[in-house]
């Protein structure tokens, strides 16, 4: 039974989050929602996400045009650049922090993201290799611009697991297989599970993503 779960605001940021029982520090688990989310919208996969993480679901920063929330400024291009999200992944990086939950093991993070989420989330690994313990991205992409910082052995073996689904109408399934195989060029290790759904995760990777957890032991 988890010890805490609340919504907590830090420097007006708002986060849920969830503290397993007992004594920290804990593994990180960051939850990182998809376009016009909000820091609840993750919570339908924790029942698969390991049960003793500090799990931190934050709020997308930029309200959009409708209800929810996004993780950069409204664009006009089809789709996103991987500089559109490093704002974003600064903020990130200094807020996630021991300095704001003492009880949590850094530096290194466990990240899940799902379709913009999950393109944060692979930014932020891009960005900052050393931070990131596993990465897992659910129904996403690769932002634009991001071949560019992946060198070999940049992600050098590090655990990833992709799921999506090739009847997703919004994000193609050929981005989601371009993006495995730029992660694969950079070292990073690759789980990938693909099932005949739409934007969203089908019972078998679901049971993927939990299979991923327990491997990676977090």
């Amino acid at each position: 039974m988890s010890q805490d779960n609340e919504i907590i605001s830090i420097n007006n940021w708002v986060m849920r989050i969830q503290r397993p029982a007992g004594a920290g520090p804990f593994p990180v688990l960051l939850m990182l929602h998809g376009w016009t989310g909000d820091e609840n919208s993750m919570w339908i996969f924790s029942a698969r996400l390991p049960k003793k993480a500090l799990l931190i679901a934050p709020r997308g920063l930029f309200k959009t045009r409708g209800t929810g929330f996004s993780w950069h400024p409204e664009i006009i291009k089809p789709w996103p650049w991987i500089n559109d999200f490093i704002p974003t992944v600064e903020a990130l990086i200094n807020t996630i922090s021991s300095d704001n939950f003492p009880d949590g093991n850094f530096p290194e993070l466990h990240i899940i993201g799902f379709s913009q989420g999950a393109a944060l989330a692979y930014t932020i690994a891009t960005v900052h290799p050393g931070r990131v313990a596993s990465l897992a991205g659910l129904s996403g992409f690769l932002p634009d611009g991001a071949s560019a910082w992946l060198s070999p052995d940049r992600l050098k073996s590090l655990p990833v697991f992709v799921t999506h689904g090739t009847e997703d109408e919004l994000v193609p399934i050929e981005r989601a297989r371009m993006s495995i195989g730029l992660l694969e060029n950079a070292g990073a290790t690759v789980t990938y599970c693909e099932d005949n759904v739409g934007h969203k995760l089908s019972i078998k990777c679901f049971r993927g993503l939990e299979a991923f957890y327990e491997k990676v032991n977090c």
